[in-house]
């Protein structure tokens, strides 16, 4: 069992004006893994306030996992990236990899993607983008990995041997 967080960021689904489809997605997704949300939030495109509520859950210590999404694109006012960058100890860039490079076979448009993952403590933070296909898309290509790395970051595991099925 992991705690769950969930941070979407939208100017306009903070003001109201859009509701959080993508959120819904993650929820709905990681209902599939031993997990509950027990954070969930909308914030602005800002990146005090991401950098704020991403330390403050991180930092709490029962948040395993935090999934942003939304704010990781080429826009103006796309700012999660940085935000997520200048709190976490350690960047896991093959997170963000295997979702760029999986789902450019689904639409060019993949490589315009700027979303990290990290960690900050004992806490997995991946960035998803912002519309639900491609949360959907990309949380199909890291699901399998992230009960693996929280039991990790919480110290329940220190092996990293591949199951009797995957071995030669």
């Amino acid at each position: 069992m992991f705690n769950l967080g969930i941070l979407t960021i939208s100017d306009k689904g903070w003001r109201g004006q859009r509701e959080d489809k993508s959120g819904k997605v993650i929820s709905d997704s990681l209902s599939l893994l031993d997990s509950r949300v027990i954070k969930y939030e909308v914030v602005p495109d800002e990146v005090d306030i991401i950098t704020n509520k991403l330390t403050q859950w991180a930092d709490e210590g029962n948040v395993d996992i935090i999934l942003t999404t939304g704010g990781t694109g080429l826009g103006p006012r796309d700012v999660t990236p940085e935000a997520t960058l200048s709190i976490v100890d350690k960047v896991v860039p093959g997170f963000a990899e295997a979702m760029r490079a999986e789902t450019f076979n689904k639409t060019p448009f993949a490589m315009l993607s700027r979303a990290v993952a990290g960690v900050r403590g004992k806490c997995l933070i991946i960035n998803l983008p912002g519309s639900p296909k491609a949360v959907r898309e990309c949380l199909e290509i890291v699901l399998p990995a992230i009960p693996h790395a929280v039991e990790i970051l919480k110290g329940e595991v220190t092996e990293h041997a591949l199951p009797d099925t995957e071995r030669d």
